[in-house]
């Protein structure tokens, strides 16, 4: 069996369904005077992480995005991959830094690491 080229995790569709229904929510309160614009930011920023955040990765790197900025971490620098005691995933750099992966939990690491192992050529 050949293990994908690419693996993507994404943050649960429903999250950014929930943040446009904040944003809607928001807009009588906004348009009560232009003091309340702000609170509208706070759910267009939830809506556009839910899009934009996630982990990627390939035989030769992993990419993690988040509102921002996005970090490429090539395979050769992660030491070991491991969960914290929430399940969340995290990487181990060859330095000591951890990076959590988002959108990754304890659970899908097996096929995380599977992508990182090079392929035999066909």
């Amino acid at each position: 069996m050949t293990s994908p080229t690419t693996i993507r995790f994404r943050p649960h569709g429903a999250v950014a369904i929930a943040a446009i229904i904040a944003l809607l929510g928001a807009i009588p309160l906004a348009s009560a005077g232009w003091y309340y614009l702000p609170v509208l930011l706070i759910p267009l920023a939830v809506v556009v992480w839910a899009l934009r955040a996630g982990t990627e990765a390939d035989h030769d790197e992993v990419r993690v995005r988040a509102l921002l900025g996005q970090r490429r971490i090539p395979w050769t620098q992660i030491s070991e991959l491991g969960a914290d005691p929430r399940g969340r995933a995290l990487a181990r750099l060859t330095d000591g830094q951890v990076v959590p992966l988002t959108a990754v939990r304890g659970k899908d690491l097996p096929s995380l690491a599977e992508v990182s192992s090079p392929q035999p050529p066909d």
